[in-house]
């Protein structure tokens, strides 16, 4: 919240009405830093007192998204943190909430509305790379696990909790997959986590490959350090630096550039491509505008909406069981 949520709604002109933690001492610093007039320290007082237009902005472990659904009015406009809960089980509970209640519900995906990501989007929709067959998201960094306590100790971590956003992005871009294979592992440097670096590959029909290999534990410094989204098509080639990922929470540069093919199906330069702003805060102004967007009547459907966002979790559940299955065993007679 104090990273990414309330400077984006600064930077939009986005009017915070109320703020709300149960030590209320950090609702009061952020409600100082951002002049919040109202201030609470239960969720069911601040959703008591809140005007009928508001819109709700619920920024917690995902355990706890569900039991705070229920407080809302029915017919609110909610956003909700992600993941869309920690297991498919409460992704369902979460989604029938939201059914049952009439709730105009999205899930913070916001890595979609990431100003490269959506520059990029643009370009492959104008059919700058021809159709996608490779998509890649490679991370190997390090990530500073320990600015997220409420995470040690869960059964289930990074695919969770991080390759989410991942899985998310490549469905938003491919659609569904047929199915999903997945590793995921601790490190010994982290005892208190469940799991920490991942690979995914997303099964979609020939010839398209998608990727995920999230390396979270790459305590060597920052000269191989990697973080990135490459889209390549038959026509040419997008790339992306997420340059958040690397020295976080400061950040890395961030680029995006194309690569297209002549005629003759010969590469050309790469070439950058201009936008402006970053993941962290930008993203976070374009996904709450959609909803405010929504409900306004401008926007017809929800990008990251509940009813999307269950087949987010479902690949990520389908991920946790693939990992449970391990390989295929090796048969050899010699």
């Amino acid at each position: 919240v104090a990273d990414a949520h309330l400077p984006a709604y600064k930077m939009g002109n986005f009017r915070v009405w109320g703020i709300c933690d149960k030590v209320k001492k950090y609702a009061s610093d952020l409600a100082s830093t951002y002049q919040i007039e109202n201030i609470f320290d239960s969720a069911a007082e601040a959703i008591a007192a809140a005007p009928q237009d508001v819109i709700f902005d619920i920024a917690l472990p995902a355990s706890i998204s569900a039991r705070i659904l229920t407080l809302l009015p029915d017919g609110a406009h909610v956003l909700i943190q992600k993941p869309m809960g920690e297991s498919l089980q409460q992704a369902e509970e979460i989604l029938s909430i939201c059914r049952d209640k009439k709730l105009h519900a999205a899930i913070n995906c916001q890595m979609r509305f990431a100003p490269y990501v959506l520059a990029a989007r643009q370009l492959i929709d104008q059919g700058a790379i021809g159709e996608i067959i490779d998509m890649e998201i490679r991370l190997n960094i390090h990530t500073p696990w320990e600015l997220f306590p409420f995470l040690e100790g869960l059964e289930r971590m990074e695919l969770n909790y991080h390759s989410v956003h991942h899985i998310d992005l490549i469905r938003s871009f491919l659609g569904n997959p047929h199915g999903v294979y997945a590793r995921t592992v601790p490190n010994p440097k982290q005892p208190k986590l469940a799991s920490t670096d991942s690979t995914i590959i997303m099964d979609y029909d020939d010839p398209v490959r998608a990727t995920v290999n999230a390396r979270h534990s790459h305590y060597f410094g920052s000269k191989h350090q990697e973080s990135y989204i490459k889209w390549e098509g038959t026509k040419g080639a997008i790339k992306a630096q997420i340059g958040l990922l690397m020295n976080y929470p400061k950040g890395g540069e961030d680029y995006l550039e194309i690569c297209r093919l002549d005629d003759q199906g010969q590469p050309g330069e790469w070439e950058s491509i201009p936008f402006e702003g970053t993941w962290f805060p930008h993203a976070f102004m374009g996904i709450m505008g959609s909803l405010m967007q929504h409900k306004e009547g401008s926007l017809e459907e929800l990008p990251t909406s509940v009813e999307d966002v269950i087949y987010t979790m479902a690949c990520v559940e389908a991920a946790y069981k693939s990992n449970e299955k391990r390989g295929e065993a090796l048969q050899i007679n010699i």
